[in-house]
């Protein structure tokens, strides 16, 4: 935060998280299947990052993707992961839970904050799936979470922005908001070059959260086209999409101009 704010990227490989470094971020989100939204890296692939990265990394807890609202046996999943996270080495930990109706579920959040501490933890975009945010928003502050990762319950953080600035004035009104900075907010979800000032001049935010990929091609010389690893929708074999240094400096450069 020497700068007056500070870049968090969201990685899935040793490369990305190398790239962001030299980019600039202050920060790491290390996650698997971003395609999906983030699941739960593996253990592996925190250690080698934390061998290659001086920054912080943050590391996503959620079992798979889909919804946020977990059973049993994905919960006691969770939980093991955080163990493993904290034993190599994660600086904080990132996770989120709804019930059925669309609330945040303290019961579970309580649990799992438990097993985090003392490692700070953010809530994740599960936070843009609730029934009424502003409500959320105080339960989340009263639970303990350090920041929330938020689109403004929208699209992108650009769409939702007028939903983060009103969420940033009722923390700096919030009797319970002990101690809450304007880090509390990181906007995140389809930031770019090209909207990153409107966004940050929109929510008065000190920190903000992307991925600044670009897709580079395989290095594989024979392609078989007529086979693919995954669903129709899942990224292409022979495209790797990886954090961008050139993108990272540049969004980088933006918010230091900014702020």
């Amino acid at each position: 935060m020497d700068d007056g704010f500070l870049m968090e990227v969201c990685v899935d490989s040793v490369e990305s998280a190398v790239n962001a470094e030299r980019g600039g971020a202050g920060r790491i989100e290390l996650c698997a299947g971003l395609v999906e939204g983030g699941t739960t890296p593996s253990m592996g692939l925190l250690q080698v990052v934390k061998q290659c990265v001086r920054v912080p990394v943050f590391v996503m807890i959620r079992p798979r993707g889909g919804d946020f609202l977990y059973s049993d046996r994905e919960v006691e999943v969770m939980k093991a992961d955080i163990r493993l996270a904290k034993l190599h080495g994660a600086d904080g930990l990132v996770f989120g839970a709804l019930t059925e109706d669309g609330r945040i579920d303290t019961e579970l959040c309580t649990a799992l904050l438990a097993v985090c501490r003392p490692l700070p933890v953010t809530f994740h975009r599960a936070f843009d799936m609730v029934h009424d945010p502003l409500v959320a928003l105080e339960t989340l502050i009263s639970l303990g979470f350090e920041r929330v990762l938020t689109s403004g319950c929208d699209s992108s953080a650009l769409e939702g922005l007028s939903l983060i600035k009103r969420l940033a004035e009722q923390v700096c009104n919030s009797v319970s908001a002990r101690c809450v900075t304007s880090g509390l907010f990181p906007p995140g979800g389809g930031i770019t070059e090209r909207n990153l000032q409107r966004i940050l001049e929109g929510s008065t935010a000190s920190e903000f959260h992307c991925s600044a990929r670009s897709a580079r091609d395989s290095g594989m010389k024979f392609r078989n086209p007529n086979v693919a690893m995954g669903a129709s929708f899942s990224a292409p074999e022979y495209s790797i999409k990886v954090a961008d240094v050139a993108k990272v400096r540049t969004l980088n450069a933006i918010a230091k101009n900014i702020l």
